[in-house]
């Protein structure tokens, strides 16, 4: 068995900012290193008496204070190690880009110098030995799974793109590419790319570009993932359309190699106004997208939850869409299921008892993992969320990829911070990924916000209360359904009889819109005509009695 290699690593002399040391050694340990953190300010013979009695392979160091301080501690350093380094210890050094044009005076000494430019991505291929030259798309992984596992512990990054015109989507992607800003770049398509791409006869030439880029025709999407072959190389996905399914599912696979499906399961058809199938038949051919999905091992997620939320329903109903997401992808095959979370939805939820419905959500869906479903967390910002004025948003994609980081997410969606006024071009995009990088990097030191009290007892409630829904639902399922949580029939039942409801689905032709929530303590809850909160055996007790 290979013996791991070690690095051993500190803030050199007088120096104590080490922020940047612990980042760096965790990148290593996720690159399979042996990492030992001597700590600030390490006297230079403290370094070398550690690298040797360690056995090290490399030795990296920081300083960040005075340049001219610098050059003269570096120098000391370089003649002291002079002995490990002709022996074929690697040695790396970080600092601020003064400092770090200064240690590039000494030579060939450090093998590699960070100036605080690079990327994680950049750091992680150099301590997985990948030769410091310009990457190719075989340094970059192409697969889901593969690139979420190589960039740990860091989330791989998403973020919404399309712009009304192809021109302007294709110089963007190129822009976000070039700038390494993303891991994958979700294609926003316009409605009738997404309704009537098989069906021009059908398209409305004065809706183009309404909502994102009007592809048309393959060669489109052919040419979309050809703008995305530079840079890091991130890999594209788009969402799975509203009609022709299979069909549209197939051409994604074969233009832009798509990372993974996104689809709903009881949204995009005539209850929300997106797609010409009705609420049951759009479930059973979501289902069976799902199934195609998972017969190729690509993973599916479904964007689903969020819909109810961003329709203010209770917390409860969340969380049991969550779980019938979770449940209906392993029903129907999927083998790497994405479970996304979108946080602040709807706005007003506090941020304990946001974290708390998502911990709950995650405690539902996590006993469905076996050695043939694994679950991978996807989080998010909500979309109805940022605020209009631009430093607020700031502060709030800040703030909430800080909360978001205590689900240890495997993919981070950014929501950047323009989108309460405009839909984000290429340089909102690498403004936004750089404020939610910093976030995440100061996040992987936090504490562990899901043990607050306040958050375990609101996150066990949920989970009572939605096993109350989910056994509701189960209980309207026709005698022939063999799985209610997985049967089309069941499932739209339950959104037509009031069990699945939010109040914007009132006067809807499939929902009831019946239930009234409010923001109570910082929670969506379900309430009665008074105001007072309902717990969710009422609220069926009481939908049972008007439906009488």
């Amino acid at each position: 068995m290979n013996k791991r290699k070690t690095v051993v690593a500190a803030a050199l002399g007088e120096c104590v900012h080490v922020a940047g040391v612990s980042n760096f050694l965790r990148l290593a340990e996720s690159a399979g290193w042996q990492t030992i953190f001597l700590g600030p300010a390490v006297p230079v013979d403290e370094v070398l008496a550690a690298a040797r009695r360690e056995q090290a392979d490399l030795i990296g160091v920081s300083y960040r204070l005075t340049p001219e301080n610098g050059e003269r501690l570096l120098g000391l350093f370089a003649e002291e190690a002079a002995e490990l380094h002709e022996a074929g210890v690697r040695f790396a050094f970080a600092g601020t880009p003064p400092v770090a044009q200064k240690a590039s005076q000494l030579g060939n000494f450090f093998e590699r110098i960070f100036d605080g430019s690079e990327t994680p991505e950049q750091v992680l291929a150099w301590l997985k030995g990948q030769p410091a030259r310009d990457l190719g798309e075989a340094d970059f992984p192409q697969t889901t799974v593969e690139r979420i596992l190589w960039k740990r512990p860091y989330p791989i990054l998403r973020h919404h793109f399309g712009l009304p015109t192809l021109e302007a989507t294709l110089a963007g992607i190129e822009q976000i590419a070039e700038a390494q800003a993303l891991d994958l770049i979700s294609l926003g398509t316009d409605q009738d790319a997404q309704e009537n791409f098989f069906h021009p006869e059908r398209q409305d030439p004065r809706r183009k570009g309404a909502g994102g880029v009007p592809v048309r025709t393959p060669d489109d999407f052919h040419a979309l993932y050809a703008a995305s072959r530079r840079g890091n190389f991130p890999m594209l996905r788009a969402y799975s359309g509203t009609d022709d399914f299979i069909r549209y599912a197939e051409m994604l696979v074969e233009t832009i190699h798509n990372a993974w499906c996104a689809i709903p399961l009881f949204w995009f058809n005539q209850m929300d106004g997106r797609g010409p199938w009705d609420l049951e038949g759009s479930i059973r051919e979501h289902q069976q997208v799902m199934r195609w999905y998972g017969e190729r091992g690509i993973p599916v997620e479904l964007n689903e939850p969020h819909h109810w939320g961003m329709r203010d329903s209770s917390d409860v109903t969340f969380v049991a869409a969550a779980f019938l997401s979770a449940y209906n992808a392993r029903h129907y095959g999927v083998k790497d299921y994405i479970a996304q979370f979108m946080f602040n939805s709807p706005p007003g939820t506090s941020d304990a008892m946001d974290l708390a419905k998502m911990l709950a959500a995650q405690d539902l869906i996590a006993p469905l993992r076996d050695g043939q479903f694994n679950i991978w967390t996807q989080t998010r910002i909500g979309l109805l969320s940022h605020p209009l004025d631009d430093q607020s948003a700031r502060g709030h994609l800040a703030a909430s990829t800080y909360l978001q980081m205590a689900l240890r997410p495997d993919i981070y969606h950014i929501v950047g911070h323009t989108e309460a006024d405009h839909a984000a071009t290429a340089d909102d995009i690498i403004e936004a990924v750089k404020i939610t990088r910093r976030a995440i990097q100061n996040a992987l030191g936090a504490p562990d916000m899901r043990q607050a009290p306040e958050v375990q007892a609101r996150k066990e409630e949920l989970i009572a209360e939605t096993r109350v829904l989910l056994d509701a639902i189960r209980e309207v399922a026709p005698s022939d359904a063999a799985d209610p949580w997985a049967d089309p029939a069941t499932l739209a039942r339950s959104v037509t009889l009031g069990l699945m409801d939010a109040p914007q689905l009132r006067n809807n032709k499939f929902g009831r819109g019946e239930t009234r929530t409010r923001i109570v303590d910082g929670k969506s809850v379900a309430v009665d005509e008074s105001g007072r909160p309902l717990s969710e055996k009422e609220r069926l007790s009481a939908l049972k009695k008007e439906s009488k």
